[in-house]
């Protein structure tokens, strides 16, 4: 009997949650996607320091100073973590903007066009990358400029479904709703343990799946940030999963059956609706949901917290 992981990977295109690269290749995953803090967590481990020192490196004696220079070498950190990745999978890696920029249109799209800029530079195709920006309205307008010119998007902290709505509209290839920390909120306000058929989160990623499948988006969805291997097999059949290695090695110690659960047939016979995302049907719609709200906040902080300790790391390996 094959084990849970090669069953699943029967349904699902699974994609490693890590900027450990060394440890994708335990469980071959097709795609892998990273973001700030995992960067950070790689990058302050002894075998992975070379890749900011390689960084560093390269601007010594640059005329470049101050933030200006400390922006360069953050990103060439992170497409030198993402060239790593690429020699591991065969499929595409997620690189993110500063989540600093979720909320400046302008800005996120020059970034993402200098991080592929990069990319090609070192012999990479657009096609093998994926641009991680935060689904804020300012985030969706800017991967509909990118996706225009070739540039896919990954849209991240993703928490609701006018978010999910906007996306589609806007073109992008990809989004990333947020299992877990959906989950994480609802326990935390409503003090209850939820199984995998009622987590808010699990229900979450089915009515996107739903809505996208029914009206003929094609967009992939990507279910992210999960806390137990029961929110993964109740996504079985989702387009992509992206797990982390603790739990890819659960799957891959289990033989139990996984059933597929989602199913881009069942999912055009569902009775969901269409709902308006012009600009001030997502804002209101977003406003109204403290969940969504709160933990897109919560996200873009956090990430944003760990750019500036990255920074900080880069900055005194310079001094």
């Amino acid at each position: 009997m094959a084990n849970q992981l090669d069953q699943l990977k029967q349904y699902t295109t699974v994609v490693a949650d890590t900027g450990d690269f060394k440890l994708m290749e335990a469980y071959a995953p097709q795609e892998a996607t990273t973001n700030p803090s995992l960067i950070l967590q790689a990058s302050e481990k002894p075998e992975y320091r070379h890749l900011v020192e390689r960084a560093v490196a390269e601007f010594k004696g640059s005329s470049l100073s101050g933030k200006a220079l400390t922006e360069a070498v953050m990103d060439r950190v992170i497409v030198a973590f993402g060239l790593e990745i690429l020699k591991v999978v065969p499929g595409r890696v997620s690189t993110e903007v500063d989540a600093r920029l979720s909320f400046d249109t302008e800005s996120t799209v020059a970034k993402a066009r200098e991080i592929i800029a990069l990319y090609e530079a070192n012999g990479i195709s657009r096609d093998r990358i994926l641009i991680k920006i935060a689904a804020t309205w300012e985030g969706i307008r800017a991967a509909e400029i990118l996706e225009k010119e070739g540039i896919h998007c990954n849209l991240t902290l993703l928490f609701s479904l006018i978010q999910a709505v906007a996306c589609a509209e806007a073109g992008v290839r990809l989004i990333s709703p947020f299992v877990g920390r959906i989950y994480d909120w609802y326990k935390k306000n409503t003090g209850k343990e939820y199984a995998p058929e009622e987590d808010p989160g699990v229900i979450s990623v089915r009515t996107i799946y739903n809505y996208y499948k029914k009206f003929g988006y094609d967009v992939q969805i990507m279910g992210a940030s999960f806390r137990s291997k029961g929110q993964i097999l109740a996504l079985a059949g989702c387009d992509l999963l992206t797990i982390s290695p603790d739990l890819l090695d659960l799957l891959s110690k289990s033989d139990e059956t996984v059933v597929r659960h989602l199913d881009p047939a069942k999912a055009r016979e569902s009775s969901i609706e269409r709902i308006c995302a012009d600009e001030k049907s997502f804002r209101f719609l977003f406003n109204e949901d403290a969940m969504a709200t709160e933990k897109t906040a919560e996200g873009i902080r956090r990430f944003s917290a760990d750019i500036r300790k990255l920074e900080e790391l880069i900055e005194s390996m310079m001094a």
